[in-house]
């Protein structure tokens, strides 16, 4: 519980200090193939944390120009994100195939597609919220994008 007030902390101070212009949190995630690793889920009395099994096979890329790619298990992706008075991102275009009962790829469009906060989470990775923080998206450093 207290590592959670903690990471909260963190992450809305590294969000006013983005709004304030006193970090280019922008600068800091974009060209960089993120890895979903793990979400935690606040809204019932028990948070609970899945993790990722294969975070390679779950990624995104924020180019500088606003636009997003990425991979949700056996589909891409296309879309655009915007930092403006939050985070938000609209999902585009994207394949459809079926990944398999095991695949995590609807649930991981759809947290993306209710992110409103994020930002790096100051140990080099990134932390993606849906609205009230009642999910959180926790994302590796997979290298730079091509």
């Amino acid at each position: 519980m207290m590592r959670t007030m903690i990471f909260t902390l963190i992450l809305g101070g590294l969000l006013i200090l983005s709004a304030c212009g006193a970090s280019s949190s922008s600068d800091s995630i974009t060209g960089i193939v993120w890895q979903w690793t793990s979400v935690t889920d606040r809204t019932s009395e028990n948070e609970t944390m899945a993790s990722v099994p294969h975070p390679e096979d779950y990624t995104i890329v924020f180019n500088e120009d606003g636009t997003l790619e990425g991979k949700a298990d056996c589909n891409t992706f296309s879309g655009a994100y915007s930092q403006d008075g939050g985070f938000a991102i609209t999902l585009g275009a994207m394949t459809r195939a079926y990944c398999g009962e095991a695949s995590m790829d609807t649930q991981y469009l759809q947290l993306l597609g209710s992110v409103s906060a994020g930002g790096p989470d100051g140990q080099g990775g990134l932390a993606l919220e849906t609205p009230g923080g009642a999910q959180r998206m926790m994302f590796q450093d997979g290298g730079a994008a091509e």
